[in-house]
């Protein structure tokens, strides 16, 4: 498929698994009916709670949310990319793990988390995702009817070399489903969303958690999908709510032929 409807879910998840996976199938089936072929949600869209509790929420790989998300991708016939939630990884810290089911419900690629948000902002943020989470350590691309696509999550964007392996593996969409906080956020979402498609001139589909989280903080929004020459698509106002924007993979290569900087690279 040349050309789609992609769709971005921004929300905000709660520490109600059955709440946040019965908003995210209704914005799921709302996509759909607009015609998009792929809808990607927010990283940690299906449960966001206290680090205490996060144990009481992993799950394994299938286990009861890959197969309703299984259901949900085959009932509307979409790529659906499940941002990420917590999946086991054999010892206490779980794995921050992104899912890409195909249309016939199969799973296509499964990333887990490789850089871990370990920041204190005095009087703004705190968090130590490394207490309670295990970084992943495989960079993961998928061959789809959709192209050829890239996943990563949240803070690891602020790592340029992670997107440029993507795009050595052929990636010509990348995901970056987040839970961005405000401050940073503010400061630096677009800049570098814009950076990492225009460096490697890729499409970015980036989901976004909004409003004010369980850790009583601010999350960003402002979900965004932008083409190849780092131009915004579409751009999410401060609410749950869908975007759209057309993924145009001759235009991607348009792109490339006539800046071909991804050949220019001296090493």
């Amino acid at each position: 498929m040349r050309s789609y409807l992609a769709a971005a879910v921004q929300m905000t998840a709660s520490s109600s698994k059955a709440e946040n996976l019965a908003k995210a199938e209704t914005f799921a089936r709302s996509a759909a009916e607009r015609g998009a072929a792929l809808v990607v949600l927010p990283e940690v869209f299906s449960w966001r709670g206290r680090h205490r509790k996060e144990p009481e929420q992993v799950e394994s790989i299938p286990g009861p949310t890959t197969h309703r998300l299984q259901e949900l991708a085959t009932r509307h016939a979409i790529h659906l990319l499940a941002g990420s939630f917590l999946e086991k990884s054999g010892e206490s810290r779980a794995y921050n793990t992104s899912l890409l089911f195909s249309p016939d419900g199969n799973i296509l690629a499964c990333y887990r988390k490789i850089h871990l948000f370990d920041v204190d902002i005095p009087g703004q943020v705190s968090i130590k995702e490394s207490d309670s989470m295990k970084p992943g350590e495989e960079v993961v691309t998928a061959t789809t009817q959709l192209g050829t696509v890239g996943l990563s999550i949240c803070y690891d964007l602020r790592f340029p070399e992670l997107y440029r392996g993507l795009t050595q593996r052929g990636a010509q969409v990348v995901f970056v489903p987040s839970a961005f906080t405000f401050p940073t956020g503010a400061a630096h979402w677009e800049a570098l969303l814009r950076a990492r498609a225009i460096e490697n001139q890729v499409y970015i589909v980036a989901p976004n958690q909004i409003g004010k989280n369980v850790y009583g903080f601010a999350d960003y929004g402002n979900s965004m999908i932008i083409d190849p020459w780092g131009k915004i698509l579409a751009r999410a106002p401060d609410k749950e709510c869908i975007i759209t924007a057309e993924i145009d993979l001759d235009y991607l290569e348009k792109v490339r032929r006539e800046l071909p900087c991804l050949a220019h690279r001296r090493l």
